[in-house]
């Protein structure tokens, strides 16, 4: 089994990181950090230039987490997949054997999350495997 989380560099993300790692150190379980990078518009060549610009940006960002995880003793796992956010988190779940998904939030009201589409409020709804929404510190 593992811990999947979700994470991007935003305000909810480092709280999220944290708990995660608190999550798979009490199961003893791997840490799978994943970066959903499809970026918006058709597909074709200016498509795989973006994908690939987002794809570093997000490897770059998950150096961190990677780090704190080593420090913490947890064993971790980076996938930077071409998906939105929260799909990229229910098929990483689904491979991974996830025990939890874990994403953090900002703060963002509930009408506001289900009329945009928040990425806790489409796992809440479309995941098979519990979410845990971690709030961001105030």
């Amino acid at each position: 089994m593992s811990v999947v989380l979700g994470y991007d560099e935003s305000p909810g993300a480092e709280r999220a990181l944290r708990v995660a790692i608190e999550v798979a150190a009490a199961f003893d379980e791997r840490l799978v950090l994943v970066y959903g990078a499809a970026p918006p518009g058709p597909r074709g060549e200016e498509y795989r230039a973006h994908y690939a610009a987002i794809a570093e940006e997000g490897r770059r960002g998950l150096e961190h987490a990677v780090a704190s995880a080593e420090q913490a003793g947890v064993s971790s796992t980076v996938e930077v997949i071409d998906l939105g956010p929260a799909a990229a988190l229910i098929e990483a779940a689904a491979r991974h054997g996830a025990r939890v998904v874990v994403v953090g939030t900002w703060g963002e009201s509930p009408i506001r999350g289900a009329l945009l589409g928040s990425t806790p409020h489409k796992l809440l709804h479309l995941s098979t495997v519990p979410v845990l929404c971690v709030p961001t510190e105030v």
